[in-house]
């Protein structure tokens, strides 16, 4: 048609700008590139937030990929069946061990290189920054979006799959921690974020909260910005900044700022007026 928009090199990948969200996973398989594989029962719900702003731009230029498994492709039966009654009694369904090991399996015969398997469990390790450095280090990531009451312990125990947990809550499902997971990885893969000083300053990344932040206009409200910011003075703000990250560590995250003294080889316990 003479009206439609030519495709446009979008880094490795050509996409057209009024492309669908989805679209942008049905491209090629992109070798040598951080994958998120997503076994979920919803794959629809991919990329969701994940396709817009810097990590959706990374998406397209190639700088990361994402594929979905849909769970209810390896059910069984005329309704695609993937769960049943738990063992022993009780309320709601459990995902089945050989539908999910089929899953699992095939994920991994599709990887690239070292790539762990994740099921999104609120029993498991809380997801934090120093985890989302390590995987975005790796070559990827399975993971497992639970539904129901859970899965099948045994897969767990057969696949060595890591439990990893948002917080002390409980979701419907796995696909919003799953896009957590991602998006908190993500932006530390070089060139997604274009600054990467950025990472090194924000909020867990040496172990404190990250300072406030301010910009225009000069007052609002009657409220100032800080006068050592507008000095010019870097030093002074390098301080004052450190200073103010300290400050709030201790007083919001006790737990953070003891762990960050015995870091430094202080006694975490000893009070230390800021």
């Amino acid at each position: 048609m003479a009206d439609e928009k030519p495709l446009r090199a979008a880094g490795r990948k050509s996409i057209r700008p009024t492309a669908q969200p989805r679209d942008l996973m049905a491209e090629e398989d992109l070798a040598g590139v951080w994958t998120a594989q997503v076994i979920t029962l919803f794959p629809q719900a991919f990329p969701g937030v994940l396709g817009e702003s810097l990590t959706g731009r990374a998406l397209q230029e190639g700088l990361w990929q994402l594929r979905t498994l849909d769970l209810r492709s390896f059910g069984e039966g005329r309704h695609r069946n993937v769960d049943d009654t738990p063992a022993g009694g009780g309320a709601g369904m459990v995902l089945r061990a050989d539908i999910l090991a089929a899953a699992v399996s095939q994920a991994l015969a599709q990887a690239r290189g070292q790539v762990p398997v994740i099921y999104l469990s609120p029993r498991g390790q809380r997801l934090d920054q120093a985890m989302a450095q390590r995987l975005a280090q790796g070559d990827g990531v399975i993971l497992l979006c639970g539904r129901f009451e859970g899965v099948d312990e045994r897969v767990i125990e057969h696949f060595g799959i890591q439990e990893v947990s948002l917080g002390d809550f409980v979701l419907t499902g796995g696909e919003i921690a799953a896009q957590a997971l991602i998006d908190a990885t993500v932006r530390l893969i070089p060139r997604v974020l274009g600054n990467h000083a950025s990472t090194e300053e924000e909020s867990f990344s040496s172990g404190l909260l990250e300072h406030p932040q301010y910009t225009k206009p000069a007052v609002w409200d009657g409220r100032a910005i800080p006068e050592v910011l507008l000095s010019g003075n870097h030093a002074k703000i390098a301080a004052w900044r450190r200073d103010m990250a300290e400050r709030l560590t201790k007083e919001r995250r006790p737990d953070l700022w003891r762990a960050y003294r015995a870091a430094h080889g202080l006694d975490p316990d000893e009070d230390q007026e800021l």
